[in-house]
């Protein structure tokens, strides 16, 4: 039973040829937390991974269905997109962010992670000397990790202490280096959960465009800020993004947590009109194709996967129109994360731990899909290992680059009572052994 001794955790990790817990990915902690079920003889709580846990969009499942009855899988797909997605996806960011991008400029990708790592890859070649990603941190592992396979050099910062005004001269002092080709960030953040206020985004955008800086916004959880209601098609509020500051963005829209259709590994990359007709010299020599929507598209996409999978193409494109005509109530559908982090946020401080990045100016940060703990006096390695030990799964917050003690939860994989009730009962043995020491 948990908790378990630290011996057995020991060698649970030395089993998996973990080096380091606080830069374990979060596929090796999920691995390690079976390991230590197995130990225990009882079930961890799982907050490691956010795997979505909500049943999958009808809507998504027919269309694909029908697709694939009507003879799609025996055909490749257009590796710009189908029609309808590249139509669908267009209106949907203006129905819902109120900006307007061409169709041309939306390309289906095999989730946005392949988005991420084939538009690194391009925006590392654009401009000879532009070689560097900024990270505005704590942000996503795995995208770091696909700077890292790529070779690029890397630029990061936590932003805790600088949110707002103080944001501007910090993010300047790296982007006036002139090395940097491309920022990145999640938007509400993967893992911190904040979200970036409209005077962040709009210092973020008139940075980006003073300095040739292509930002990469991430919008995996979009319309999950629940603080405000953005899921009335072409009618404010909109939902918040970089694309309303600056002609230089691109954004990635993933199925996976807004429609839960993780599965099939669909998103789309929507590039503005102005970025995807940019010509550059070394495109032209490397790929002889000097625009860069077309090199992308049929220079680094075609390589990577010669396109995304056909009928899921249809799925996320019969998802957008529903949702555009007010059909699909997507962000009433994500809503149960914020009452399962509402929940399990109380779980945590009721036993002595505190919320870390918990604050977007002067507003508590929205609840939803992650949200970040610490423990007076603790580590974030400590935390981490203390909390498998007793049975809490979790990622350091160090893996994400954030430079505050403390480890991430996700609430997507709670789905029960008993997962509630465990919950508490380990964390009311943690806090026992620690608040007296």
């Amino acid at each position: 039973m948990f908790p378990l001794e630290q011996s057995k955790l020991d060698k649970a990790i030395e089993l998996l040829s973990i080096i380091d817990i606080t830069s374990a990915t979060i596929r090796q902690v999920c691995a390690l937390a079976s390991l230590l079920e197995e130990e225990a003889g009882e079930k961890m709580v799982h907050l490691e991974m956010g795997n979505p846990g909500l049943p999958a969009e009808d809507v998504g499942i027919e269309a694909e269905i029908s697709a694939l009855r009507e003879g799609v899988a025996g055909h490749y797909p257009n590796i710009a997109g189908i029609p309808s997605l590249k139509k669908n996806g267009s209106e949907f960011v203006k129905a819902f962010l109120g900006v307007e991008i061409p169709p041309k400029a939306f390309v289906p990708t095999v989730g946005s992670m392949q988005g991420s790592f084939t538009l690194m890859l391009l925006l590392g070649q654009r401009i000879p000397g532009k070689d560097t990603m900024l990270f505005l941190n704590p942000g996503f592992p795995a995208q770091r990790n696909q700077a890292k396979l790529l070779g690029l050099k890397e630029e990061s910062f936590d932003i805790y202490s600088y949110r707002g005004k103080k944001l501007e001269a910090k993010l300047e002092s790296y982007l006036s280096k002139g090395n940097v080709t491309g920022l990145i960030y999640s938007n509400p953040n993967n893992p911190a959960w904040t979200n970036l206020t409209e005077e962040e985004l709009e210092i973020i955008g008139r940075l980006a465009t003073k300095y040739d800086v292509i930002v990469l916004e991430d919008l995996a959880y979009f319309g999950m800020d629940f603080r405000r209601d953005v899921s009335h098609p072409y009618e404010a509020p909109f939902g918040a993004t970089v694309a309303r500051y600056t002609d230089n963005y691109i954004l990635m829209l993933s199925g996976s947590k807004i429609f839960s259709y993780a599965g099939q590994r669909i998103a789309i990359v929507a590039m503005s009109g102005s970025v995807y007709e940019r010509r550059y010299k070394y495109l032209e020599e490397f790929y002889e194709m000097p625009v860069f929507g077309d090199a992308y598209i049929f220079g680094v996409l075609y390589c990577a996967s010669s396109g995304t999978s056909h009928s899921a193409q249809y799925a996320l494109s019969a998802m957008f129109e529903k949702a555009v005509k007010g059909e699909l109530p997507f962000v009433e559908h994500c809503r149960e994360y914020a009452r399962k982090a509402e929940r399990t946020k109380k779980i945590f401080t009721d036993n002595g731990f505190h919320i870390v990045y918990e604050k977007d100016g002067d507003n508590p940060i929205s609840d939803g899909f992650f949200f970040t703990i610490g423990y007076p006096g603790l580590s974030s390695k400590e935390i981490q290992m203390e909390l498998l030990r007793h049975g809490v799964a979790s990622i350091s917050l160090a893996s994400a680059g954030s430079e505050q003690p403390g480890v991430r939860i996700c609430v997507s994989m709670i789905r029960s009572e008993e997962d509630y009730e465990n919950l508490d009962r380990y964390l009311k043995e943690f806090n026992r052994q620690h608040r007296s020491s």
